[in-house]
């Protein structure tokens, strides 16, 4: 009886060595011993638990809210910077899809750190510079599909270390962020660590 309450304890305090070594080794992050060292997290009633290998990016903008599915925040390639860093801070977003001057046309995407590292940092007036100036341009630009698995979308997003990307099926679709894909992620694994708790505490039989 006190070995089980020895590792019931370790759980909900885990040793800081413990979780640091987690964040070692090949560099990869393992969400599942994360997520156990620091016990049960709360779903979010939107996220459908279905498992992560079924998991996909449309499932992610789904929890944005159906209002918000198939649209996204957006400005134009000759607007101003200062414009763009307005329409972000107003909103409170990290980045926008770029179009092209006519029609819906997607000519990149903009991010606030475009805005610190091309403008800010370099001294140069967000009042006379444009958005296509600073912007990651469609050739160079990331990008998943709504039928993407959710950890696939993660391990692209880690790899070209990006933290928004547009969702694309032949048009824009949405846009998501390393947040939303990393709460999608938490939220599924909720599910069976409070299966895990509940099996702990004597709930299954």
């Amino acid at each position: 009886m006190l070995g089980v309450y020895r590792i019931l304890r370790l759980r909900q305090n885990p040793p800081r060595g413990a979780i640091f070594q987690q964040f070692q080794g090949n560099g990869i992050i393992n969400l599942n011993k994360i997520s156990s060292s620091f016990g049960c997290v709360t779903s979010s009633p939107h996220m459908q638990q279905k498992g992560l290998e079924n998991v996909t990016v449309s499932d992610v903008l789904m929890t944005k809210g159906e209002e918000n599915v198939g649209s996204w925040l957006w400005c134009r390639v000759d607007d101003a910077v200062i414009n763009a860093m307005k329409n972000m801070a107003d909103n409170n977003i990290g980045s926008l899809v770029v179009l092209k001057p006519e029609g819906q046309h997607i000519a990149g995407i903009v991010t606030e750190r475009d805005c610190l590292k091309k403008i800010v940092a370099q001294g140069r007036s967000p009042l006379y510079t444009q958005v296509g100036q600073i912007m990651t341009d469609e050739n160079n630009l990331i990008t998943v599909t709504s039928d993407t698995n959710i950890l696939q979308a993660m391990k692209i997003m880690t790899e070209n270390r990006v933290r928004h990307v547009p969702v694309i099926d032949g048009k824009i679709v949405g846009m998501i962020s390393i947040v939303d894909v990393v709460r999608a992620v938490m939220e599924q694994q909720s599910g069976e660590l409070k299966r895990l708790n509940d099996y702990i505490r004597g709930k299954y039989y």
